[in-house]
């Protein structure tokens, strides 16, 4: 089992930057593909960055690429998103989610646990 809480939201202006974290409990988060995604009003959820249980490989939506890196601290049971050039468009809900497998994917579907969500805002 693996909980996870989102941190770091809020509202900032265009071309500000965020850092979003993902706090993680249970013994065996080292062992998951960890990921983010965001779901903006009347839209579906989307993939937006993934990160190995070890961190030597990233996966990225073309539409943050260059901008969000997405880190991860074993040690300390976190997830990072670093967001910079914030464009109104990343407004969204994030989440943060864990998968038990050991390759990347961006589909929901193969997500097992999931937190509640953090509110970002980018106005222009």
């Amino acid at each position: 089992q693996v909980q996870l809480a989102e941190s770091g939201g809020g509202l900032v202006q265009a071309g500000d930057s965020l850092r979003l974290s993902c706090a993680a409990s249970g013994r065996t988060f080292s062992s998951y593909v960890m990921g983010w995604f965001r779901q903006a009003p009347g839209k579906e959820r989307e993939f937006v960055a993934a990160i190995t249980w070890n961190g030597a490989r990233t996966q990225y939506a073309d539409s943050v690429k260059g901008r969000f890196t997405i880190s991860k601290d074993n040690a300390k049971n976190t997830v990072l998103l670093q967001m910079n050039s914030l464009k109104p468009e990343d407004t969204a809900v994030y989440y943060c989610a864990a998968a038990g497998i050991t390759y990347l994917t961006k589909s929901i579907r193969q997500y097992d646990y999931w937190g509640q969500g953090t509110q970002v805002t980018v106005s222009s």
